[in-house]
């Protein structure tokens, strides 16, 4: 894939219900794609029927943002394995991935095979550990469970030296370290 400097293609990808399209909302708000005043539903990126019933993103979708002159591709991946085959092909137009984990559930089946594929493709990935305002959230203990499954899926060197953030999607609050 051809590098443009003002262009990224970013595959989010996670298990279901791990808050991937409540993270999208949030990039949505912050990033003034909505006039400040104006009434949005949530879950945006789930549009169709079925999704907005069953609150799982079933096709992939993709929306831009801006941020300081470079346009960001954002592509919103399923989170269930049933749908393995959209989040394949959405992997593949991704000039890198933001891997989104529960901070109590921790990586749950999906999050392997979608890493497994993401790992695969080689493209860099970024951990954002979400729902951390959750009382039973245990991000510091996630987090290892995020570099063994890694290490177990035998993630090069570089793959293991992946930015860590720490989010409460649903506040559209995203941080470099729990005490932040």
């Amino acid at each position: 894939m051809q590098y443009n400097e003002f262009l990224r293609n970013v595959a989010i990808i996670a298990h279901v219900d791990h808050g991937k399209t409540t993270l999208v909302d949030g990039m949505f708000k912050q990033s003034g794609v909505f006039r400040a005043d104006q009434q949005v539903d949530d879950r945006v990126m789930d549009n169709m029927d079925l999704e907005r019933e069953r609150g799982i993103t079933i096709a992939a979708k993709n929306c831009a943002v801006t941020w300081k002159g470079v346009k960001i591709n954002i592509i919103d991946t399923p989170g269930h394995a049933d749908f393995g085959g959209e989040v394949e092909r959405s992997l593949s137009m991704a000039t890198g991935a933001i891997l989104l984990v529960d901070a109590s559930e921790g990586p749950l089946p999906q999050t392997r095979f979608v890493l497994r594929k993401t790992l695969e493709a080689d493209l860099p990935v970024i951990v954002v550990i979400n729902k951390i305002d959750r009382k039973d959230a245990r991000p510091q203990e996630v987090l290892n469970e995020i570099y063994d499954l890694f290490i177990d899926l035998d993630a090069g060197e570089a793959q293991l030296e992946f930015p860590v953030l720490y989010a409460i999607g649903r506040e559209g609050v995203a941080m470099n370290a729990l005490e932040d």
